[in-house]
């Protein structure tokens, strides 16, 4: 039985921030769609943020703190794959490419820049 002061080993949480900082530090891309992840992404909500993913799902026996079973994804791609150990690399690029979009802003026009708005012509207080 392990010992209850803390002493020989981490409690989960902690188990789970230290792997969650590994996986950070070794910036890593995301093993189940291929393209980079930004690290630097804080909105949790943001599809392209990063998560640690079990390689064998807690649901099915893994363990959320071993680092063999444990890699860097994005957010939307852990959530798609779910629980399936088999997955196709380019379904998961297009599936995170239109939550990107979905959630991204129109495109601006070439360089950035919008049209100013048209203003209605001001007569002048000798016209009137």
């Amino acid at each position: 039985m392990a010992a209850r002061n803390g002493s020989s080993r981490c409690s989960n949480g902690s188990a789970r921030r230290k792997v969650l900082r590994w996986l950070r530090a070794q910036g890593r891309p995301c093993h189940i769609c291929g393209q980079p992840i930004d690290y630097g992404i804080t909105d949790a909500n943001d599809p392209r943020h990063f998560e640690c993913d079990e390689l064998l799902p807690v649901s099915l026996g893994g363990s959320p703190t071993d680092r063999a079973n444990v890699d860097a994804a994005h957010r939307f791609c852990n959530q798609w794959r779910g629980n399936r150990m088999q997955w196709s690399r380019l379904e998961a690029r297009a599936a995170l490419a239109r939550a990107v979009a979905r959630r991204m802003p129109a495109a601006l026009p070439p360089h950035g820049r919008t049209a100013p708005p048209r203003k209605a012509a001001v007569r002048h207080s000798r016209e009137w």
